[in-house]
């Protein structure tokens, strides 16, 4: 497969990295330097994009590559209020998107767990939920994208919780998520569910890049051939 890579950062180097040693090209990659680039590129040239870039300039890269019929798949997150037009972009054009908020499998096998997790817990009152992140000190938004998904995962599950804030939770109805930003963290989650008596704690973490960048290319290799919109628990196949 022939990959472009929009957004040719830490992450980018590295999916560049894995890429190629799966046996793929990489003709193109993008960044600030010549992003003008990115708008004379078709289908013709390259088979996928993957985009890693920052949250304000995604949603244009995005956007870019579905009118030059570039099935795209999307890891950056911070620009997910306009996600809607995307997918619709995406179906007008009967293009191809992929996105996630994490591309390693670890984590999406710890979104499921997070989910049966809430579920079962939403049973007992006593036991109030929290979410700390920590990220590396150039992680932009906050907080994380891998955050929001747990707590949507959580939300989705509980009677008592209808909305996340990124602080310390005033009201029964607040999800709590606490962002921390330190070097070289590349990523923790940490779930807990916290009573007078006992508290109960799921984490991930994650030692490297290896894993997000793996998966990105696992999901490119994935989706040639494909049209519509897809995330990782249409790759992986989970159920529970």
């Amino acid at each position: 497969m022939k990959i472009l890579i929009v957004g040719y950062g830490k992450m980018g180097k590295i999916i560049e990295q894995k890429a190629i040693s799966r046996g793929n090209e990489v003709p193109f990659k993008i960044n600030s330097a010549n992003k003008e680039l990115l708008k004379t590129l078709t289908d013709k040239d390259v088979d996928v994009a993957i985009e890693f870039s920052q949250p304000e300039r995604a949603f244009n890269n995005i956007k870019q590559c579905l009118e030059n019929n570039i099935p795209v798949v999307c890891g950056t997150t911070g620009w997910l209020d306009k996600r809607a037009e995307i997918e619709q972009l995406c179906k007008e054009k009967n293009g191809t998107f992929f996105y996630a908020s994490n591309y390693s499998v670890g984590v999406n096998l710890f979104f499921h767990l997070n989910k049966i997790l809430a579920r079962i817990m939403n049973n007992y009152p006593q036991y109030e939920a929290s979410i700390e992140e920590i990220h590396h000190t150039n992680k932009k938004d906050a907080p994380s994208g891998t955050a929001i998904t747990l707590a949507e995962g959580i939300i989705s599950n509980s009677s008592r919780k209808n909305h996340w804030v990124n602080e310390k939770a005033k009201a029964e109805n607040e999800l709590e998520i606490i962002s921390k930003r330190i070097d070289p963290c590349p990523g923790t989650h940490t779930i807990t569910y916290d009573s007078n008596v006992d508290s109960i704690e799921i984490k991930h973490t994650a030692h490297n890049r290896e894993g997000f960048a793996e998966g990105a290319v696992v999901a490119a290799e994935w989706l040639y051939g494909k049209k519509g919109v897809f995330g990782m628990d249409d790759l992986l196949k989970i159920s529970y």
